[in-house]
């Protein structure tokens, strides 16, 4: 399995303290931790994209350029670039930006958002938000393929021979899709045979993995190759302590904050995919996607619900309400007592020397998974799904 670290770049205020941390510190703090993730043997850093509440990503790919200046093996991503609310020209021109900063280590994750007070407050119609996905993706993926492209769709203005600069590094670099509550972005991606990256962070595993298996079955019903349907799958945070209690106590206050939070905007735990479904801690780490607990409970999750997914890249989130030497503490602990076990038991053709479309400029991560690993690709998790599993 492959590993990515995750950064949506919330910064509220602290739900019991109220201290609030400077934008200038908090941004820092995102290029610092890319720089320790390189450094930790992270396989990718993601950065979010989100234009309403309290959160600071707003522009991400500025946040990724600084990260390209100061690191030079991770492979850089989004989670997501939120194509629906952004001209693919303009898209296009400062992702391959970002890919030339790099020297080909981009690849993205693209989807609508889970925030609809994005859509008003850029002036476009939350009805159309589906609309609008597909119609730029199409549009951002030509553009990223050729040059002198002439179009015309429904939501901007025609191209009559446009261009766009930078050019990708090294070709088109790969695009993932986001996928949290619908089966539109499976459905697209399996249509083009991209790979997707499921939320898996605020419902019940049976909630993505329906998505998961539907994604599975179209991609193959579009006649691509089972072998490149890679998945990926997020989690519902991450907190590691030497006992589960522990763990679990400590993490408390964090996870109430999240349900509070939630409820002044006025979601409950019916709000699929804008709140977490879990009341409780407990539940939350007993059923749903939290990473909480001693590193040996947190790789048998991970495991666990791999044997559900099937997914090739895990990524993880550290809470941002941690004081900063404690963020360090539990990415390093993670690495060094739950990456080795995982990686051991779930070997994924990902980014290694048999993934064509990977990011040129990758050279980070645990390297080729041997010849010998024997993978065979079998049914996970319902009909038609497929999935890489180690014998």
């Amino acid at each position: 399995m492959r590993f990515q670290l995750l950064d949506i770049v919330f910064n509220p205020p602290h739900p019991v303290t109220g201290a609030a941390v400077p934008p200038a510190d908090r941004l820092a703090r995102v290029v610092e931790h890319a720089v320790l993730a390189e450094e930790l043997g992270f396989d990718s850093f993601a950065v979010g994209e989100r234009h309403a509440g309290d959160v600071l990503s707003s522009a991400p790919t500025v946040i990724l350029g600084a990260i390209a200046a100061r690191t030079s093996r991770i492979l850089l991503s989004t989670g997501v670039t939120v194509l629906s609310l952004l001209d693919p020209v303009r898209a296009a021109e400062d992702l391959a930006t970002v890919d030339q900063l790099s020297r080909g280590r981009l690849e993205i994750v693209i989807g609508k958002g889970n925030e609809v007070l994005q859509y008003p407050l850029l002036g476009l119609d939350l009805d159309k938000q589906y609309e609008y996905l597909e119609e730029n993706h199409g549009l951002l993926r030509l553009l990223l393929a050729r040059e002198d492209v002439t179009w015309s769709g429904r939501h901007r203005a025609p191209l009559e021979h446009a261009t766009t600069l930078p050019r990708p590094f090294a070709g088109p670099f790969r695009v993932w899709h986001g996928s949290a509550t619908s089966r539109f972005a499976v459905e697209l991606a399996a249509r083009h045979g991209e790979p997707i990256v499921s939320a898996n962070a605020l419902q019940p595993r049976e909630a993505y993995r329906v998505l998961v298996d539907h994604y599975r079955e179209r991609y193959a019903a579009h006649g691509h190759d089972p072998a490149r349907a890679f998945v990926g799958a997020g989690s519902g945070g991450l907190y590691l302590a030497d006992t589960d209690a522990e763990a679990v106590a400590q993490y408390r206050p964090i996870y109430e904050g999240q349900v509070a939070a939630a409820a002044r905007r006025g979601y409950g735990p019916d709000a699929v995919g804008r709140a977490p479904a879990f009341a409780t801690v407990e539940d939350a780490v007993e059923r749903g996607p939290a990473l909480v607990g001693t590193p040996e409970r947190v790789a048998a999750k991970i495991l666990d619900f791999h044997a559900s997914f099937g997914h090739d890249l895990q990524s993880v989130s550290v809470n941002h309400l941690l004081d900063p030497a404690h963020q360090e503490d539990v990415l390093r602990r993670f690495v060094e007592e739950v990456v080795p076990v995982v990686r051991a038991a779930a070997p994924t053709r990902l980014w290694g020397p048999d993934d064509a479309g990977r990011a040129a400029g990758f050279t980070a991560g645990a390297g080729p998974v041997p010849a010998d690993a024997g993978f065979e690709r079998r049914s996970v998790g319902g009909a038609g799904g497929l999935a890489s599993i180690a014998r």
